[in-house]
């Protein structure tokens, strides 16, 4: 299964935007859990948030709770990642990645899609 994120792109501070994250092949999302993540300017890749797939739960971060949120369309299989209040040190790439479980450390996660550009300028 591939996963392929789109979305992306130019915001001003304050803004929103919807990311998705489908899977490009297969009857389902082949995963227990999707998980978020981004890597700004000179910064290392952080974990953003998650999702169960196969059960209730998400998770995100202190520093986008209350702004980020992750839902998923089983059916379409799609998970989203919509982004509110968008800051500066909001932009990066977001990519997201297909694994065991809902956690935000990388290495539990073995799927990952290309990433789309999030930059939030005025």
């Amino acid at each position: 299964v591939q996963l392929v994120e789109s979305g992306g792109g130019l915001v001003q501070p304050g803004g929103s935007l919807r990311l998705s994250c489908a899977a490009t092949s297969g009857s389902s999302l082949d995963y227990n859990a999707i998980g978020w993540f981004r890597q700004g300017p000179g910064k290392e890749r952080e974990g953003v948030g998650c999702i169960n797939i196969n059960n209730i739960g998400s998770y995100v971060i202190d520093s986008v709770k209350g702004r980020f949120t992750i839902s998923k369309d089983n059916l379409k299989k799609t998970v989203f990642l919509q982004m509110n209040s968008l800051k500066s040190e909001d932009a990066g790439v977001y990519v997201c990645a297909g694994g065991l479980g809902c956690t935000v450390a990388a290495p539990l996660y073995d799927s990952w899609g290309q990433g789309t550009q999030v930059t939030v300028s005025s």
